[in-house]
């Protein structure tokens, strides 16, 4: 058998795709005979765009990150799934505010697309594939179907099979009934499905009796459409197959992009999130129909690690585990950082680790970590069930700081039951905290198929509709976009225009005061001495001399409420002296103060300010239909296609 796996636009091209990685080794080891083929489509298409045009990595990051609540990425391939150079131009132009250039830019390779998928289709027959397989997540669906489509119209024996996150639960069953050119499409985690039904293929007449007991599989029987059940059990942790990346490197050295991107490796120690299972963040579809936490034992994916980067030679990866195990903070980490290679790795943690803890994953090699942060008041917090405080949240961003931890968040709003009052006084003090880490971008919640918010009515998300970006890409009916989509549109909740309008100035200045501010802390044991370099502050050295003052800030160290601090400052200490002494350090910007909590903002002075570089942030980029900005998870590792076609996962969204 004949096997050809495609990887298309617009997937990443600095990492392999760990779908594709997990599906090539799946195959081969269900078909040690078989002829298994991995199919770059998206650097195949970086190189058919640089032969005939300029193009930059910029503009590849505008339509394959920058757009995906929008949509624009897929809408370039939909003229070559529709046949029509000038499929709905109009509406995108109208409904997609973008830059004059990028507008054209779009439209030019939306009227090219056509040609470069005949192009990548006579490429892959030329192979004689008896399946092809496409992994479809975030914005490579329009791209793989108007591919697969072609593949059937040349070559009708050939079997296309679909899966990834765009086809977990319903929406997978509705691309198969609505796009006849999909023989099969895998649902729920493949690493079972896909190689039982390559084994059916292979005998040439498929038993419909074994197709049928396939778990998730949807299929073309003599009567018609079959769907099969997905499983309502998720693979244990023994079976997550190890990717095989072998190809990718050596194509990506062959292609322009090669002088574009330093190659990064993709590992997976988990799947799942142990926060969710007890408490689903509402705003949260990230782990699709499987929810429980599993992980490899620390030695499994320890060797992993290890065996990826001594057979590639790459020392930069993405963990894409929605969280860390925290079992990992004592075995996996210690060993990497003993293990004398000099990684560098990007994590999504939970924003409630202690410095401790962050120092064990700096000195891993972990430059970069997702903590999930959201929002930095706690009754916002407890509407998301994120299951945090603000006040653990500032902690996070303040002490990320002080071990050399770059940190990728997000603010977001638009929660049922959020108030201004909610926002105001959070917004007041981000003057204070121009020298921690900013946001990636404020955006407004959207609606995402899997969450609390989407399935349960309750929460005031109602009536939804499929996003616009669905009626602009694809020709169907309503009723079939709502089991097609996975982002959606509701009534907007919560804050008003006008406070909503102060939570976004007040996240831009943060973005472009943070390079110039400064704001650390040195414990000389019997002082503590502060300096600042803010602009809304006028002072620049701030001695702490008196011992009630120098104990109640390493108190402050943790949040505390005030009768706490009282209580373990003891002597003297009254709630009076105590309120006057905070309200003097919130005037000087040296703590933050969030639902009666209270807790110090300086990180300890590390010198890692001297590393500090001008962040560029991309206001281009828009979120949701109503032009919003995205929830920039997506934008960080938030957005890299490295779910496993079959698997869970979908839309880039923040952590746990």
């Amino acid at each position: 058998m004949n096997i050809v796996i495609v990887n298309m636009p617009w997937s990443l091209i600095d990492v392999p795709s760990l779908a594709t990685g997990i599906l090539r080794r799946t195959a081969a080891n269900a078909l040690p005979d078989a002829q298994v083929t991995v199919v770059h489509g998206n650097l195949d298409y970086v190189d058919w765009l640089t032969e005939r045009r300029e193009f930059s990595l910029a503009q590849f990051n505008l339509l394959a990150l920058d757009s995906y609540f929008s949509g624009l990425g897929d809408w370039v391939f939909s003229s070559a799934l529709y046949d029509d150079p000038e499929w709905r131009i109009a509406e995108m132009t109208e409904e997609i505010p973008l830059e004059d250039a990028d507008r054209e830019l779009s439209i030019e390779l939306h009227r090219e697309a056509p040609e470069f998928i005949a192009e990548l289709t006579s490429r892959i027959l030329a192979l004689a594939p008896d399946v092809v397989g496409f992994t479809s997540t975030f914005q490579q669906n329009t791209a793989a179907l108007a591919t697969a489509r072609a593949i059937k119209r040349a070559a009708p024996a050939t079997h296309t099979v679909f899966g990834g996150a765009n086809c977990d639960g319903p929406q997978g069953a509705a691309l198969h009934r609505n796009f006849d050119f999909v023989d099969s499409v895998v649902r729920g985690e493949g690493e079972h499905s896909f190689p039982a039904l390559l084994h059916e293929l292979d005998k040439g007449r498929p038993d419909p009796a074994v197709l049928a007991g396939i778990p998730g599989l949807c299929w073309r029987g003599a009567d018609g459409i079959v769907v099969n059940a997905m499983s309502t059990r998720p693979l244990r942790p023994a079976e997550i197959v190890s990717p095989d990346y072998d190809g990718y490197f050596a194509r990506l050295e062959a292609s322009t992009a090669r002088d574009w991107v330093e190659p990064k490796l993709v590992v997976e120690g988990s799947r799942g999130c142990w926060w969710g299972e007890k408490h689903h963040c509402t705003f949260c579809g990230l782990n699709g129909s499987f929810m429980e936490f599993r992980s490899k034992s620390p030695d499994d994916f320890y060797a992993e690690v290890i065996r990826q980067v001594e057979r590639h030679q790459v020392l930069d990866m993405y963990v894409v585990d929605n969280i860390l195990d925290m079992r990992y903070l004592s075995s996996v980490l210690p060993r990497l950082r003993e293990s004398g290679y000099d990684m560098r790795l990007q994590y999504e943690i939970k924003s409630n680790l202690r410095r401790d803890q962050l120092e064990t994953l700096y000195r891993a090699g972990l430059v970069n970590v997702q903590p999930g942060i959201e929002s930095l008041n706690s009754r916002v917090l407890k509407l998301m069930d994120k299951g945090v405080s603000g006040c653990l949240n500032i902690r996070m961003l303040r002490d990320a700081e002080t071990v050399g931890l770059s940190v990728s968040w997000n603010y977001l709003f638009g929660f049922p039951g959020e108030r201004s009052e909610d926002y105001l006084p959070i917004i007041e003090q981000f003057p204070a905290l121009h020298h921690l880490a900013p946001m990636e971008g404020v955006a407004r919640i959207v609606t995402e198929r899997f969450s609390p918010n989407f399935n349960n009515p309750a929460l005031g998300f109602h009536p939804l509709k499929p996003d616009a970006q669905y009626r602009r890409n694809y020709d169907l009916p309503e009723s079939e976009m709502l089991d097609f989509g996975y982002l959606f549109t509701a009534p907007h909740l919560g804050i008003d225009e006008e406070t909503s309008d102060a939570l976004k100035a007040g996240g831009e200045r943060w973005q472009q005061e943070h390079v110039q501010c400064r704001l650390s802390m040195i414990d000389l044991d019997d002082r503590i001495v502060l300096i600042s370099r803010r602009k809304d502050f006028d002072w620049t050295t701030l001695t702490l001399h008196d011992p009630f003052e120098v104990a109640a800030f390493r108190l402050l160290d943790q949040p505390h409420a005030v009768p706490g601090l009282v209580r373990k400052l003891g002597g003297d200490a009254t709630k009076a002296k105590v309120d006057a002494l905070l309200e003097e350090w919130l005037r000087l910007g040296v703590v933050f103060t969030d639902d009666g909590q209270w807790v110090h903002i300086a990180p300890f002075a590390t010198n890692q300010e001297l590393l500090r570089f001008e962040r560029i942030f991309d206001t281009r980029r828009k979120g949701t239909s109503d032009g919003e900005e995205p929830d920039g998870a997506a934008a960080a590792a938030e957005a890299h296609e490295v779910v496993p076609a079959g698997t869970t996962g979908a839309a880039p969204v923040p952590a746990a």
